[in-house]
């Protein structure tokens, strides 16, 4: 008798144990994040707290990259999305619609860190994404991600994520201060960017540059520039007396190269870390690298003569 309720006991706590489990056990402690911008700022926040998941490899482009049916599975599976939005993630936003019609939290960090519009190209007037190339910004989205998590991510340690979010936060607001002293070095008549395409916007914005030109007029890897686009933005190049061109560093730069063959002077075609993280060898494995890498790189290519 006593091995048959044994036996019982157990039996009963398997199937109060499948019941746990069904109700829901499977989203506890989990975020999704699109892109590996957002993911490497979102582990820095929820830190060992729960499980981040990160969709985007290293070195993927944004725009174009897609996911598997198991990964729009795990959208779908989450306590919290954290997508960029605004446009960004062109291959992943109906898996992050479909995730939120089933009832899943999901949040747009670019919508709530006051997003600017493009100034230029095919894509003027829309709302620019690229927020993260402004450390103030990313600061802004840290509030954002941290409030989410607290909301909507099961068993989570409310005071232990404001303690991430707010050593992180002062590290943001030193790279901030980094880089005001770095692009100090710049002198005013030297401050233009020509780039790959419309991606530095929150960057030119806040450390006072302008952005002349973009070798693919539109805030997107997609499009395409025509010859008479390339045609004209030699021309301003020329003008301008540009010393480099800036391209991401995980796109061909054949077209900036083409460009930089046409301007008719001397003008370096330097890649930048724009839209994605690399590997752990590849100089740009946190946003915090990234970040540093493209000031550095900035200063370097417009103090060439």
């Amino acid at each position: 008798m006593r091995t048959l309720r044994t036996f019982g006991c157990a039996l009963l706590g398997l199937v109060l144990l499948a019941a746990g489990c069904a109700g829901g056990g499977d989203r506890s402690g989990s975020v999704v994040v699109t892109t590996n911008i957002l993911g490497d700022i979102t582990r820095e926040i929820v830190g060992d707290l729960a499980e981040v998941t990160v969709l985007m490899p290293p070195g993927a482009d944004p725009h174009s990259f897609a996911v598997s049916a198991r990964e729009a599975a795990t959208l779908e599976h989450a306590d919290l999305v954290v997508a960029n939005g605004l446009g960004l993630e062109e291959g992943v936003a109906r898996h992050v619609a479909a995730a939120a019609e089933t009832g899943v939290a999901t949040v747009s960090v670019a919508e709530h860190v006051d997003p600017l519009d493009y100034s230029g190209g095919d894509s003027r007037g829309r709302p620019d994404p690229h927020f993260w190339t402004d450390p103030t910004r990313v600061r802004a989205a840290v509030d954002v991600i941290a409030e989410q998590v607290v909301d909507h991510v099961g068993g989570i340690d409310a005071e232990a994520v404001g303690a991430n979010a707010r050593r992180y936060g002062r590290q943001l607001a030193d790279l901030d201060s980094w880089m005001s002293e770095r692009f100090a070095e710049i002198p005013a008549e030297r401050r233009t960017l020509v780039t790959n395409h419309h991606v530095f916007g929150y960057l030119a914005a806040r450390y006072d540059f302008d952005v002349v030109g973009t070798v693919v007029p539109s805030g997107t890897t997609l499009a395409s520039p025509s010859p008479a686009d390339l045609a004209e933005l030699a021309d301003t190049v020329r003008a301008a007396g540009v010393p480099a061109i800036f391209t991401d560093s995980s796109q061909p730069d054949r077209l900036a190269r083409v460009l930089a063959d046409h301007v008719g002077v001397r003008v370096a075609v330097v890649p930048l870390f724009s839209e994605s993280l690399t590997g752990p060898e590849g100089g740009a494995a946190t946003y915090l690298e990234l970040m540093r890498a493209n000031t550095d790189a900035i200063v370097s290519g417009l103090a060439r003569s």
